[in-house]
């Protein structure tokens, strides 16, 4: 009785869970199944984490799916329902121009994150190469790279970008290259400094007996390692990139009216304040609970990623 007992306790459950419960990963893909799993547990296991992952989901299905939630015609005015209250016929109520409210929050949330989104492909692998190649390559090359760095982050990112869009000229797509050129320096950094520790490792003397090339190295072993650390530093920096986003759009410098960007509303409703507050304060709001989420984020995949975390 008691050996059926212990064959029943030590038997082995079957099926996915114990394929990723497997003490020896099978190949390298089962490996990085493996370790995908457990941080997503560790990132479920924070509270703050999963609460900003899911305000990001909401947010991206609500923007996914804009023409599908939208009540009203976002460019539609009608001055009889001009400043109207919220209300079950316009549930944010409506703008000085008599424009829906929330169907142009839905609509503002595309462009808001359009704005995040491309902004951080372009500053990631900027940044990425930047910092990589001057700290594995050091000399002169980091000195001039990292003076450039430094002239950039002598800077506020708002003030610097404020410059370029004031040069570029104002625009969706000039706003993002301003940001961009303002936002990537701070990620040359951090790779610079993941370079410095890293390029002192074994496996990278031992690719340099070998033969390897600099080229090889920084582009197939550096950067891989670098890029959990480049991962969080982009999900903290999305806040700032939303925030930079609506101060110029709040200026006038970013998307233009009557385009439904959360800082162009906010900047419309700023004369309302006082008689009719929904028109700033739901925006606002909106800015304020996405950029929140996003640092949330930040913060658990900096536990996940970071193992000097913990």
């Amino acid at each position: 009785m008691r050996d059926q007992t212990l064959t029943s306790d030590t038997r082995s459950p079957s099926g996915l869970g114990a394929w990723l419960r497997a003490p020896v990963p099978t190949s390298p893909f089962h490996a990085r199944v493996q370790q995908l799993w457990l941080q997503w547990r560790q990132l479920r296991a924070n509270p703050t984490a999963l609460f900003g992952l899911i305000v990001i989901v909401m947010i991206l299905v609500a923007a996914l799916f804009a023409p599908l939630l939208a009540t009203h015609d976002i460019y539609s005015q009608n001055l009889a329902a001009r400043l109207l209250a919220p209300s079950s016929e316009h549930w944010l109520g409506t703008d000085e121009l008599g424009r829906d409210v929330y169907s142009r929050l839905l609509f503002g949330a595309r462009i808001t994150l359009y704005i995040a989104l491309l902004t951080t492909v372009i500053v990631a692998p900027i940044g990425l190469i930047v910092g990589t190649t001057a700290g594995y390559l050091g000399g002169w090359v980091d000195t001039v790279l990292m003076r450039i760095v430094d002239v950039f982050l002598a800077f506020p990112n708002l003030i610097l970008a404020l410059a370029f869009v004031a040069a570029l000229g104002p625009g969706i797509e000039n706003a993002i290259i301003a940001i961009s050129l303002a936002s990537w320096p701070p990620i040359a950094r951090l790779a610079r400094a993941e370079t410095l520790t890293i390029r002192k490792s074994d496996y990278i003397a031992a690719m340099r007996l070998q033969g390897a090339s600099s080229l090889r190295i920084i582009f197939g072993h550096i950067m891989p390692m670098c890029i959990p650390s480049v991962v969080v530093r982009v999900t903290l920096n999305m806040a700032a990139i939303i925030l930079t986003a609506a101060g110029l759009g709040f200026l006038g410098l970013g998307a233009q009216p009557p385009s439904p960007e959360w800082g162009t509303m906010l900047s419309s409703g700023r004369e309302f304040v006082m008689t009719s507050w929904w028109i700033a304060a739901i925006p606002g709001f909106a800015i304020l609970l996405t950029s929140l989420a996003f640092n949330l984020l930040g913060d658990g995949l900096r536990d996940v990623l970071d193992p000097r975390h913990g």
